[in-house]
């Protein structure tokens, strides 16, 4: 806090640190951009930071898959780097898609396939066998020997039919209440209450320690 005071008082703005998000989807860079803005960071995506390697996530767990995209980042440019796995849990499908939640129509499909997929097999289920969570594991890397693993999550259950049009993924079947899916919900809110924003929240403590 002294140092920032004094840069202040002296005129000079302190260099803003570039932070990589080791993704290239413009969703999930855009909520990353707003739940990082407090702390002072470029964001960039891993394409603008020059990264088009490719990386085999070949994890079991979501933790596993956000490690290996941090590491693969992080060596190849040796900046600070998040990287998140994420995806969507069915009980009734035993978890399901799980980590295969992004290729589980198949590769390339689109989100409304993906979506679609589940609806088929749900089809017919009853709503107290519908339950899900989204999940996701948070890996920060800011220097070698200095890294971080959290986990969020946020519960609903698998809707009938796709409501609303915000978010992308899985959110326009997830639904909140009987009222509300991901997809209804502003952006705001969502930044509240999602299981990325639960997973942040315990990252921001460690940041909050490290640039506050």
């Amino acid at each position: 806090m002294e140092h920032q005071r004094s840069s202040e008082e002296q005129g000079t703005v302190p260099e803003r640190k570039r932070l990589i998000i080791a993704s290239n989807n413009a969703g999930k860079i855009r909520e990353f951009k707003e739940l990082l803005s407090p702390f002072g960071f470029e964001v960039v995506s891993m394409r603008d930071a020059g990264f088009d390697g490719d990386i085999v996530e070949d994890g079991d767990t979501f933790e596993e898959n956000a490690h290996i995209k941090a590491r693969a980042v992080w060596e190849a440019t040796k900046t600070p780097t998040i990287a998140d796995d994420s995806g969507l849990e069915i009980d009734f499908l035993d978890g399901a898609p799980g980590v295969y939640s992004a290729r589980y129509a198949g590769e390339g499909a689109s989100d409304r396939e993906r979506c679609q997929k589940v609806l088929d097999e749900m089809h017919g289920v009853a709503r107290e066998l519908r339950d899900a969570r989204f999940v996701c594991s948070i890996y920060f890397i800011y220097a070698e020997d200095d890294e971080y693993s959290v986990r969020g999550e946020v519960g609903g259950y698998i809707g009938e039919k796709p409501k609303g049009k915000n978010g992308f993924g899985y959110d326009p079947i997830f639904m909140l209440n009987d009222d509300e899916s991901m997809a209804t919900i502003g952006e705001e809110e969502k930044n509240k209450i999602s299981h990325r924003a639960n997973a942040f929240g315990q990252l921001s403590k460690i940041l909050e320690e490290k640039f506050s």
